[in-house]
């Protein structure tokens, strides 16, 4: 009985601990990707405005959003039941990487680019330093529906900004301080863990190797 009571011990704690970073242990319980589209709140419930809640795209019972996206903006929402997610990936003093497609009016030159990259005044505060660059080539995205605002005679273009921090509509904020108002914003990646792939609108469950990935620095 003793030996088969140390055997399911050892059992349990390898199934519980998959890691244990900065002092946070995260348990394989549930850590999903999801490819939120345009017009979708990052909460369960609705908020009385045309936006769709997640409630409408069949998630587990007890997972909830690990941060938030605005309903106009895209891209990759990570959804968990393990409470040490969220300390992992938002606290400020993780750094955790996030990167993001802004798609602009009009074509920043290098200083614009060099502005972002250094920061710009939001709201009364200077936003930290980040990661800014225009993609040659630029990256063939599928059109949104709805489709952005189309200005015969502003040329429009996409660019890359990597940010440790996440402020409320920060990237838009950002590029509207430099003169480039955002068009669309797509969130392609949250540390390591990339979009890929993963269709708007659907999910999956993470692998254990995909949940490293979501936890992983991508500047380590």
């Amino acid at each position: 009985m003793a030996l088969h009571a140390s055997w399911l011990f050892e059992w349990l704690r390898r199934w519980f601990v998959s890691t244990e970073r900065d002092g946070y242990i995260v348990t394989p319980g549930m850590l999903i990707a999801f490819h939120k589209p345009y017009g979708v709140l990052s909460q369960f419930t609705p908020d009385g405005s045309p936006n769709r809640p997640l409630a409408e795209f069949g998630f587990p019972k007890s997972v909830y959003p690990i941060g938030r996206l605005d309903a106009d903006s895209e891209g990759l929402l990570l959804l968990s039941d393990e409470p040490a997610w969220n300390a992992r990936l938002l606290q400020p003093r993780h750094a955790h990487e996030r990167e993001y497609w802004v798609q602009v009016e009009r074509v920043p030159d290098s200083d614009d680019l060099a502005q972002l990259a250094a920061g710009v005044v939001v709201q009364g505060r200077m936003t930290l330093p980040c990661r800014a660059w225009l993609p040659e080539p630029q990256p063939d995205v599928p059109q949104r529906d709805p489709p952005i605002r189309f200005r015969k005679n502003v040329p429009d273009c996409w660019i890359f900004m990597e940010l440790i921090e996440g402020k409320n509509r920060q990237v838009r904020r950002m590029t509207a301080a430099i003169g480039h108002p955002t068009l669309r914003l797509l969130r392609t990646r949250i540390g390591c863990l990339t979009l890929g792939e993963l269709p708007a609108g659907q999910w999956k469950i993470l692998t254990p190797q995909e949940r490293q990935l979501a936890a992983d620095d991508h500047s380590a």
